[in-house]
Order: structure tokens, then sequence, then C-alpha cells
């Protein structure tokens, strides 16, 4: 029997996923446990292994569909079982498109047609009604066997909106019933007093139209926004309208920092097996300030401050070559319980599962702030956004060596950038510039190992 793979459950509030692309085709030997399919959901990305090996005998979820948990995505079949199946899916699916689709009887219709084995020919419209023959006596006969109407109640019912037929209604005091003036001024008086009927409610707007969908110009691609990209998005864009964003900029003189890893960087990964970079260092004085700082690390809700006293810190990794498959924040949680070696440990970890798309949902929830390190990629300034509902981020920008006064003389310094992007709804200026001079001194003195 052929072995399904199913949409695993990725995480508590992951109820589905969308197939970014399979890594093997059907017909393709696979291994137990070897990657097939890049899954992606409002979290992670991640690749599934094979449940076992054999042939991708069926691919039953497309790239681009999106699948619920629990669904199956293909089928994998033993080499022999393969080999007994003879035509592939994808061969069938081939040859009942090529077969002829007898055409189907034509449908009977009820609404235009009548009903009938061929449409039956439309009724001619009714002959005209015969125009009223004019009388001698100045009234007028209908030519149906209607009762009289004489001009002067004719015009009358036109003055006050009175069709035929409600002209017919009114009881006639005349000769053979006829309507007189009075009957039809009697008629009027007493529907005015009569209480009037509930207007009719108004016809519901008619739909509009949908959209016609975007026509790429010469030189354009039209790309779908779904997936990770929309979740980012809609996130940013409801953390831009929900906090009160402002960003405070400081600059730090990072010469012992860099001399330090500089000095260092090829013993500490002999040592420690870990390469040695800037980012645990800025992690960890970040740690550090807000335990001093707590409110920077506090969440707004509803009229409530929830205070933190614990740190789990939020890192910024981007994907791709390019950066061009969005953003993840792993988490590493309890980072001020952590010495700067288990930082750089972790960061590692998580920043290259994240990129090899083998991180966990849980892995990517629960941070209290978020660092986000632009100046890996030479980005000198920024205002970061802040990942909501959290308070504040912090941006550690490019180090770039620069003239500054030192004791009134001009020294050459590795100088680096802070930004950090705050909510003015629960931090004031003085607060956050307190904050950032917290990191600045433990970066600039290098207190890491006191």
């Amino acid at each position: 029997m052929a072995v399904a793979v199913i949409m695993p459950e990725l995480g508590e509030s992951i109820v589905e996923g969308t197939i970014v692309r399979w890594l093997k085709q059907e017909g393709d030997s696979v291994k137990e446990d070897e990657p097939i399919v890049e899954i992606m959901t409002d979290k992670v990305n991640t690749e599934l292994p094979a449940p076992a090996s054999g042939v991708l005998q069926q691919i039953l979820a497309a790239e681009g569909a999106t699948v619920l948990v629990g669904q199956e995505l293909a089928l994998i079949a033993s080499e022999a079982e393969a080999r007994s199946t003879g035509v592939s899916p994808v061969s069938l699916e081939r040859d009942a498109q090529a077969t002829p689709i007898s055409t189907p009887p034509p449908v009977t219709s009820v609404g235009f047609y009548g009903g009938g084995e061929e449409p039956a020919t439309v009724a001619p419209p009714a002959e005209p009604a015969p125009p009223p023959t004019p009388r001698r006596d100045g009234q007028t006969r209908t030519g149906t066997g209607r009762p009289f109407i004489s001009p002067v109640v004719s015009k009358i019912a036109q003055e006050h909106g009175i069709s035929i037929e409600e002209l017919q209604t009114i009881p006639g005091t005349g000769t053979g019933g006829r309507v007189t003036r009075k009957d039809i001024e009697a008629y009027l008086q007493r529907r005015a007093a009569a209480p009037q009927p509930a207007p009719a409610p108004a016809p519901a707007p008619a739909p509009q139209p949908a959209a016609a969908p975007v026509q790429p110009r010469e030189g354009e691609e039209i790309i779908p926004l779904v997936g990770m990209r929309k979740v980012i998005a809609e996130h940013l864009t409801k953390s831009y309208q929900t906090a009160v964003h402002v960003t405070t900029v400081i600059q730090v003189d990072v010469s012992r920092l860099v001399e330090f890893r500089e000095r260092n960087k090829d013993s500490f990964q002999q040592q420690y097996g870990v390469r040695l970079t800037y980012t645990p260092f800025f992690v960890k004085a970040c740690t550090d300030a807000l335990r001093e700082f707590p409110i920077m690390n506090a969440t707004l809700q509803d009229d409530q401050i929830i205070v933190r006293h614990y740190v789990h810190m939020g890192v910024a990794v981007a994907l791709g070559a390019k950066g061009e498959e969005g953003l993840i924040v792993p988490v590493i949680r309890d980072a001020h319980k952590k010495s700067l070696v288990d930082i750089a440990r972790e960061l590692e970890d998580i920043a290259t599962r994240a990129r090899n798309k083998t991180i966990g949902v849980a892995e990517v929830q629960g941070a209290t702030f978020t660092l986000t390190n632009p100046g890996s990629y030479g980005a000198l300034i920024g205002t970061p956004i802040i990942n909501h509902p959290q308070t504040a981020i912090l941006g550690t920008y490019a180090i770039v060596k620069q003239p500054i006064v030192i004791n009134d003389m001009i020294a050459i310094r590795p100088m680096m950038t802070l930004c950090l992007s705050y909510d003015h709804r629960l931090i004031d200026g003085m607060y956050a510039g307190r904050f950032l001079q917290h990191i600045k001194r433990a970066i600039e003195e290098f207190e890491f190992f006191r």
C-alpha cells in the first residue's frame, strides 16, 4: 500500500499552509526523512520529510495550493508497486484530456422557452387592445365591456396617480355603474384619511462588479501577495496603525568591541565551536538594559501595562540570498539567564535553521523585544517598525570609521548607530534616551566579561 504524505500540525495556531514547491517530482525516488516539499505558513517556511522510502507516485496538492492540517499531499509507493502500476498519474491526466468528450443533450429550458426537446418559438406579442371608441355623449367606451369613464373623471384620476385598475374598484353612482366626479372626489377624501402603508424597503444596492485583474505591461511581472509576505504586510500595518512610533538615534564608539573580535575570533571558534560575530554582544547589552528599564519590555493591553521581568529576545533574520523571501524572527528564550557564549551558540543555531526552513513554529513565538541588525548588509541608519504587541525594537547599524572629537582632538574611530523605535504611549523620550545610554556604556566600556 502507498504511504500518504500528510500535512502536519506545525503549531497550535497553524491550521493551513501553502505548497511553495515540490523538491521531488512524480516518479522520483525518495528516501525516508529526505525533504520532498516546502510548506509556507504565516509563521515559518519549512521542508517536510518523506515518511517512507520509495517512489513519489502521485502529487495530490499542486504548488500554490492551500492545504489544511491532516490533508494528504502526496502518495509514496514502493518501487515494486510503482512498476506494477505502469501508468503515471500525469499520463492518465494527459489521456483523459485527449479523449473526446461527447456533447450533452440540450438542457430543457423552463423560463424562456417553456420546456421541450427543442427551444420553442417565442410567442409573438399580443395584439394591442382596440382604442377607446368615442361616443356622442362625450363618454368613452373601452371596447372591453368596462363602464364608461368621463373625461373629467379621467383627468382627476391622472392628476392623483389613480390607475385604470384602481379606478374600476371605485363604486360608481352614475348610469350603469359609471364613476362620477363626486364618486372619485369622495374616494380621494377617504384615501387621504386612511393610514398609509409603510413604504416598501429600498432595494438592496446592486453588487459592484469585481475589479478586473491587473494585467502586466511589457517588462512587468505580477507576483501575488500571499503567505509570509502577506502576513508581514498585515502585521506591520496593524503595528504602525496601533503604536505611536517614535525613533531615537545614538552613536556608539565600538573601538574596544572591534579590537576584541579581531583578536579573538579564531580562538573563540576553536574553543566554543561557533563564529564570533557582533550580534551576540548587541543582544547581551540590550538584554541587560531591559532588566534595568522593564517598561521597554512591556506590552500595553487595553488599559493595563504588562511588565515582564524576563527577556525573550527576538532576532530578525532575512531569508533568501537577497532577502527576497521575507523576514522571520526566531526567539532566544530567557536571554537574561544566558552568557555571551550561550547567546552566540543559540543565535547561530536558530539563524541557520531559519534560513534552512527547519525551524519550528514555537521558536518564532513569544518574543518580548526585538533586535534587528541591518548593519550586517551595510545600512547606516533606519527607523525600524515595532513588532506588535511589543513596545520597542532596537536596530543596530553598520560599523564605519569616522572622524570624531576626543579631548578637543580629531580621532578616527569605528562608530555605529543605534536606532530605537518605541511606542510613545508607554515610553517617553527621556526613558528611551537613558535606555540607549545604558547600552552605549556597556559597549564602549566593554562590560561583557565583568
